[in-house]
């Protein structure tokens, strides 16, 4: 298995690597565009601004090279909201592989903290990557805004209101929430991108 991570600006590429070393898998941190095209998967991940990481991607070009590729995406966090159609945070026209827009938390609508920083359970769970994932299991989430339901969802949670735990497009695979910090189901989630999507 040839996988490689998207090196960017983004910081829990070693949460990553260090999740799928947990469960003997080996992976390369690569921003070289020939390397990433010849990956069997890829994974994008992603903590930090929308914006900011979306001009570093334009800026080398990565983002188009994301949208053309052919073989499994997943996208973790930040960058499942930079597959989306657009963000709030600082108003980022993203890559668009997703249809649904990003949204800021509104916490005056209900009272609850932002950001939304711990266990949250997921349910409606579709397609492989979560087989063997009972619903409403708990993952881990540390985010301000998230993906609204729509037609790619493929999993759901809710916090303030419902919204998308994961998507899910042609190749294109994206969660919320954080695999690699969300213990047993995290792991098996990821598994399941390596050995089943």
């Amino acid at each position: 298995m040839d996988l490689k991570i998207l090196k960017y600006n983004a910081g829990n590429i070693q949460s990553v690597l260090y999740a799928l070393e947990r469960i003997g898998v080996d992976a390369i941190v690569t921003d070289d565009h020939d390397e990433i095209r010849s990956a069997d998967k890829v994974i994008f991940p992603g903590v930090g601004e929308a914006s900011s990481a979306m001009r570093y991607l334009e800026e080398r070009n990565l983002d188009s090279l994301l949208k053309d590729l052919r073989q499994p995406v997943l996208g973790i966090c930040l960058g499942m909201q930079l597959m989306c159609k657009s963000s709030e945070e600082n108003n980022t026209e993203c890559m668009g592989i997703f249809e649904e827009e990003v949204k800021l938390f509104r916490p005056e609508i209900s009272r609850i903290k932002v950001p939304q920083i711990g266990w949250n359970n997921i349910f409606d769970l579709h397609t492989p990557l979560f087989d063997s994932v009972p619903e409403k299991s708990y993952c881990y989430f540390v985010h301000s805004y998230y993906a609204s339901l729509g037609s790619h969802t493929i999993a759901t949670t809710e916090y303030v209101l419902p919204y998308s735990a994961a998507l899910h497009r042609d190749n294109f695979y994206g969660v919320q929430f954080h695999p690699e910090k969300s213990a047993a189901v995290g792991e098996q989630i990821l598994r399941n991108f390596i050995e089943k999507i």
